[in-house]
């Protein structure tokens, strides 16, 4: 008898979860006033598990909203402005320091960055499997990959289970690679769950380093993950407008031209 009802109660409660963008934990126990909020929070972590919502402050929201990406394929970009990435990565693998506790990016230019590497002892957290097996290459690299769920558009891994993981650990330096920014944007990028995820990344580095291709600039993609004040150095293939300049010199943020 228990096991129906707990059958019937996840049944009713993941047509509610995948119904909607954000389901509220409020909402549920309003729902379901018989239930403690103990249980309804495992509900929504078994659900979880399952790839069916995200587990966020106050609820979870629904990967049916999400999971789309606002981006082209990584295969698209791979082969997009090669040169730039190219130069952005060699400049900013110079920031780089033995011994240090890295964050890298998933995305094109962070697969070019693995191929400027020093040779030297490092420990690399990475949300792209991708990146993971370049950075195997490097014998002397500890790295580690974080979990949840893969987007296929972008090979990046986001969700609760990431960002679980990045609060556990301590990160000196983040390299991050935006997909849009701007003034009133700041970084931007496509998909809810990897901006949650660069967000949680970019709260716990010490210093975060971004890798801006200037082609980038201007756009405004619908989740912000930073503004300038969370960015302690730019590296771009060429000098910013004057107006982003002015905007960073402001925020404290160093920036470096690579060409």
């Amino acid at each position: 008898m228990y096991f129906q009802l707990n059958y019937s109660r996840r049944a009713q409660i993941r047509e509610i979860l995948v119904s909607q963008p954000f389901t509220a934990l409020s909402e549920l126990e309003a729902k379901f006033p018989d239930v403690s909020s103990m249980t309804l929070r495992r509900d929504i972590e078994f659900f979880e598990q399952q790839g069916d919502v995200i587990k966020v402050r106050g609820g979870a929201r629904s990967m049916k909203f999400i999971t789309t990406s606002m981006e082209e394929s990584f295969t698209a970009r791979s082969e997009e402005n090669q040169p730039v990435k190219d130069s952005i990565a060699r400049r900013a693998a110079g920031f780089i320091e033995s011994g240090r506790s890295i964050f890298l990016d998933s995305g094109t230019t962070m697969m070019e960055f693995t191929k400027f590497l020093p040779d030297t002892r490092l420990i690399i957290t990475t949300s792209g499997p991708n990146v993971a097996i370049a950075l195997a290459k490097h014998p002397k690299v500890m790295v580690n990959l974080v979990g949840g769920l893969l987007s296929h558009d972008n090979l990046s891994l986001s969700g609760g289970q990431s960002i679980d993981y990045i609060n556990k650990i301590n990160i000196d330096i983040a390299f991050i690679s935006p997909s849009g920014f701007s003034i009133e944007g700041g970084g931007t990028c496509g998909n809810y769950s990897e901006s949650e995820l660069k967000n949680a990344v970019i709260k716990k580095a010490k210093k975060v380093v971004l890798l801006l291709d200037s082609a980038k600039l201007g756009k405004n993609l619908p989740f912000t993950f930073c503004d300038f004040g969370d960015i302690d150095i730019i590296v771009t293939e060429r000098a910013l407008p004057a107006e982003v300049a002015a905007q960073a010199k402001q925020a404290g943020i160093r920036t470096v031209v690579s060409e």
